[in-house]
């Protein structure tokens, strides 16, 4: 990841009142450059993970450098600010993730199918084919449809044809949800941006992508756990680490084990977050100056 045109920021570049950076964006010549101008750099919502704190300690004088352009880092957890006192930086605030103050909304209401809907939300490659799996094999037992909805979209056609082939092989129904906007067939891709919210909103059971590989990290548990979808993802979820300690009654399984983890769902309550935070003084500490 790079930012664009760096090198060319020294001419670019005008003062502005205050730069706000999220998460674990560090760029070096940005904070330099803006600092030297007289902006004020703040960090917010700012985290290292333990596999990438590992990676800056081998240039932890670097990073020194870099984090003495920031006037104050609202940091996610203490592990967060331990990572950033590892690598000399100061001025460090515990805030939790500002994901907790998010509003999480629907846009859309959608009909609730008969029997359980099961939505399987920001799948990632190789994901789908154990939940699929693991789906077909629940399906003898349950009177259930899966909705699948891949985290990218350039990988529809291929997830459909993925679907296709499931489909075709246990004589289940497939639909495409753009072109009826239902959830009356047995598979249902979801082949439309911004709905994963409004599915949410009418699902039994969320199974969460990005957390059965071991490269992407996992995805927002927050949105499914508040509108009481029961939880199921993968073990991998070291990029939300954080919101997972806010949200109960998770099941974190290895890929073939969600069929398990879908029958254990009967006995289980929905998922839920019990932690919110208020940002308002966060805010207001950022724009006093």
């Amino acid at each position: 990841r790079y930012l664009p045109y760096e090198m060319f920021l020294p001419f670019w570049a005008k003062k502005q009142r205050v730069l706000v950076v999220l998460e674990a964006e560090f760029w070096f010549m940005l904070f330099s450059v803006l600092r030297v101008k007289g902006t004020r750099v703040i960090l917010l919502n700012a985290r290292i993970s333990q596999k990438s704190a590992k990676k800056y300690l081998q240039f932890a004088w670097f990073y020194k450098k870099l984090l003495s352009n920031v006037e104050i880092i609202y940091a996610q957890s203490q592990a967060d600010k331990n990572r950033f006192l590892a690598l000399g930086a100061k001025n460090i605030e515990v805030i939790g993730n500002i994901k907790l103050a998010a509003e999480i909304k629907k846009t859309q209401e959608y009909k609730k199918p008969d029997g359980e809907l099961i939505v399987a939300g920001s799948t990632n490659e190789g994901e789908e084919e154990s939940i699929l799996k693991s789906f077909i094999e629940y399906k003898k037992q349950s009177d259930a449809k899966l909705a699948v909805v891949p985290r990218h979209p350039e990988r529809f056609e291929a997830v459909y044809e993925l679907m296709k082939k499931y489909a075709d092989k246990n004589s289940l129904t497939l639909s495409r949800f753009s072109q009826d906007r239902e959830f009356g067939s047995d598979l249902i891709l979801v082949d439309a941006m911004g709905e994963l919210n409004n599915i949410y909103a009418i699902s039994d059971i969320a199974i969460l992508g990005g957390a059965f590989r071991d490269d992407v990290g996992g995805h927002n548990p927050l949105e499914p756990a508040y509108f009481g979808c029961k939880i199921i993802t993968g073990k991998h979820f070291f990029h939300q680490r954080e919101l997972f300690k806010y949200v109960y009654h998770v099941q974190y399984v290895e890929p073939d084990e969600i069929h398990r983890a879908l029958m254990t769902c009967k006995e289980l309550p929905p998922s839920m977050v019990e932690e919110k935070i208020n940002l308002e003084p966060i805010i207001k500490k950022i724009l006093e100056k």
